[in-house]
């Protein structure tokens, strides 16, 4: 799968990293970290849907452009 291809290049903006600390009411400064670790989980399912990858974990939903790996988003389900 080409998102586990390129998981080094995963990256979001200061911006995105407070805006998925909070929407998941993550305590850790490792988002990336966290976010990695989620999508390589054996629970988690990736769906490619028009430019973004959208990973489900089972508790949250991780949106990754397919084309720049920016992580944009996640949300608690």
């Amino acid at each position: 799968m080409e998102l586990l291809k390129n998981l080094e290049k995963l990256h979001t903006t200061k911006l995105g990293v407070e805006r998925i600390r909070k929407n998941l009411s993550l305590d850790t400064d490792d988002v990336i970290g966290w976010c990695k670790a989620q999508i390589l989980s054996l629970c988690s399912s990736i769906e490619r849907r028009g430019k973004n990858w959208y990973i489900d974990t089972g508790t949250c939903t991780i949106t990754v452009n397919a084309y720049s790996y920016t992580v944009i988003t996640a949300h608690k389900q």
